[in-house]
């Protein structure tokens, strides 16, 4: 795929409305923001680590779950971070 193609694709996805599918891309951002904290302020580490991020991509995929519960995307998702968390661990 060539760079313009690339950012031709990104436009046109984040300037299409997709808060149908993960809510408003505000709120959605603060609410992940607000877990990705909770979870390195109970870790207390300094690194992020792989398991870290992997946790960290499911509270993203929580945080778009309580947006659209209908989505069943974030719902396996998350279990597959998790997964993937619990393997790194």
């Amino acid at each position: 795929m060539k760079r313009s193609e690339i950012l031709d694709t990104a436009k046109e996805y984040v300037t299409k409305d997709r808060a149908s599918q993960h809510g408003d891309a505000e709120n959605n951002l603060n609410g992940i923001a607000r877990g990705w904290d909770w979870w390195m302020s109970v870790r207390q580490e300094g690194e992020f680590s792989a398991m870290d991020v992997a946790v960290m991509m499911t509270i993203l995929k929580i945080t778009r779950a309580s947006s659209n519960p209908s989505n069943s995307d974030n719902f396996i998702d998350a279990c597959g971070y998790m997964s993937l968390a619990g393997e790194c661990a």
